[in-house]
């Protein structure tokens, strides 16, 4: 994953739960990383993600949600 220049993941690698979401996050809305999203993932942490409305909606179609 390429390193996001305003975020120090050092203190995010404390917390995996958090680094996930963060993970997720900037996956899905600035399509950081070249690393496939994981459904699994995404399916756990999906009520915690804050992603964009319209990125939302069309994953929830895509996975049946």
């Amino acid at each position: 994953m390429k390193k996001h220049w305003s975020v120090d993941t050092r203190q995010l690698e404390k917390n995996p739960r958090a680094l996930a979401i963060w993970k997720l996050e900037q996956r899905i809305n600035w399509g950081v990383g070249e690393a496939k999203i994981s459904e699994h993932n995404l399916r756990t942490h999906w009520n915690d993600i804050d992603i964009d409305p319209s990125k939302r909606k069309a994953l929830s179609l895509a996975l049946g949600l």
